[in-house]
Formats: structure tokens, C-alpha cells, sequence
């Protein structure tokens, strides 16, 4: 690996090179925050995405392109006189030190949890009003709902056991097929939520991530499909005219490919 000197010397390379396009390049002169945000969010789920295919490689090459952001950024807040890189390392830096007063100062912890719990506590002492501000309005709702009980956990509001939660899955689900059997369609996409946030909660007392459990489903399903679709061309066959029996068949073969 690399010292942590060639680490900093690769680091301002980054830099150098951030201050060349910057002024150099016509598409680089023309970007503002605006224009890069959904950019960024694209290569956060690239980087997602290799992370789940445990894709080092690829890892390694989208941490490069989301830093490229993170640096192209700060070009720009340092362009107008409001921030630089140095301003964005030290904020973090500092934020760090203060929320580990366990590590930077003389706080005692058990455990993990106890580590979360001091964390949103330090938060409100910053001047926070809610906990849950620090949840991003913009986050796809199933990972906004995870994130939402990790946070409130944090000051105490959760159930004890998985097997309470449970509960509030079977109990949820109940009332969801009562609003089916009414057609209520309102009433019904009400109670779906209902089952998908509690279902979200078992899930975190189980310590799994929702988001990955449900993009490892849509990528097997994905890979499942398209092997189906490859054996059908095989036999010179279009899927709508083949029956589900038939479709079967080769989606029992994908699950052992």
C-alpha cells in the first residue's frame, strides 16, 4: 500500500489537476453545483453498485470519481470565497473529534449502540431541533425509512425485542388485507406503507440493510429474467408467445446457473 506521504502527494495531484480543468477546459469552466448535483448522485450509486457486486476494482474506480466531485466542489465554493478542500477536511475533522468524546475525551462506552445514542445526543447539543434533520428529504423512501428509525433508536424511542417488532409486521399486514377486501385504494397504498416501514424496522433489528437486501433481490431477478430471455432466443421463441409453464422451466434452470 501506499505511504502516507505518496497518499498526500496523490492527493494534491488531484488538486493540481482540479485547477487546470477549472480554468482550461470549456466543460469544466461551465459547471456549477447545480449542474453537477445529479452527477454525483449517479456515480454515489455506481459506487453503490460495486459495492454490492463486491467489485473492488470497481470500487476503487468509482471512490475516484465521487472524490473527483467532492473536489470539484470546493474548487467552486473556493472560487466565490465561501469554503476550500482545507475547509471542507477540517469541518469533518473537527465534527469527528467532537462526536467521539469517547475516543478524544475522557466519555465511557459499552458498546456500539451507546456510541449511536452519545452521537444524536451531541447533535441536539449542537443546535439541532430535531433528530431526525439529519435525515435528507431527497433519500428513496425505503432507505429514508431506515434511516429515520436508526435515528430515532438513538434517543430511546424503539422496542426492546425483534419478537415485538415482529408483531407489528403480522399486526400491519393484518390491517393492510382487511383494506384490500374493502378496495379502498387510498386506504390500501396507506397500509401498504404501513407494512413496508414496520417490515423495514424488523429488518434493522436483524441488522440487515434494507436497501441491499431488496437490490440483492433486483438483481437476481434481473439475471434470472435475462437468462430466461437467452434460452427462448435459443429456441427461436418470444416470451408473450410462450406459456408460464413453459417460462418456468428455464427460470428453475437459472436458479442453478
Amino acid at each position: 500500500m501506499n505511504s502516507r506521504e505518496s497518499q498526500l502527494q496523490a492527493f494534491d495531484r488531484l488538486l493540481t489537476i482540479m485547477d487546470e480543468l477549472r480554468s482550461q477546459c470549456p466543460w469544466d469552466k461551465k459547471q456549477t453545483m447545480q449542474s453537477l448535483r445529479h452527477l454525483t448522485i449517479e456515480e454515489t450509486y455506481e459506487l453503490g453498485d460495486a459495492i454490492l457486486d463486491n467489485d473492488l476494482e470497481e470500487v476503487k474506480k468509482e471512490l475516484g470519481d465521487v472524490l473527483l466531485h467532492i473536489v470539484f466542489y470546493a474548487k467552486i465554493g473556493s472560487e466565490t470565497q465561501d469554503f476550500d478542500i482545507a475547509d471542507v477536511a477540517n469541518d469533518i475533522c473537527d465534527k469527528l473529534i467532537t462526536r467521539h468524546p469517547h475516543i478524544y475525551g475522557d466519555v465511557e462506552v459499552a458498546d456500539e449502540e451507546e456510541v449511536k445514542r452519545n452521537w444524536e445526543r451531541i447533535k441536539l447539543k449542537e443546535g439541532k431541533k430535531s433528530v431526525l434533520e439529519g435525515v435528507p428529504r431527497g433519500l428513496p423512501a425505503l432507505v429514508k425509512a431506515n434511516r429515520i428509525q436508526d435515528k430515532v433508536a438513538g434517543v430511546g424511542f424503539d422496542w426492546e425485542k425483534p419478537e415485538q417488532v415482529w408483531e407489528k409486521v403480522k399486526e400491519e399486514l393484518k390491517e393492510f388485507e382487511s383494506e384490500v377486501v374493502k378496495n379502498d385504494a387510498d386506504a390500501m397504498e396507506a397500509e401498504f406503507g404501513d407494512v413496508l416501514f414496520s417490515l423495514v424496522n424488523y429488518a434493522r433489528f436483524l441488522k440487515i440493510n434494507p436497501e441491499n437486501a431488496l437490490e440483492r433481490t433486483n438483481k437476481k431477478f434481473i439475471k434470472r429474467f435475462q437468462y430466461l430471455e437467452d434460452k427462448a432466443k435459443e429456441q427461436g421463441k418470444s416470451l408473450k408467445d410462450m406459456t408460464l409453464n413453459e417460462m418456468d422451466v428455464f427460470w428453475e434452470e437459472a436458479k442453478t446457473v
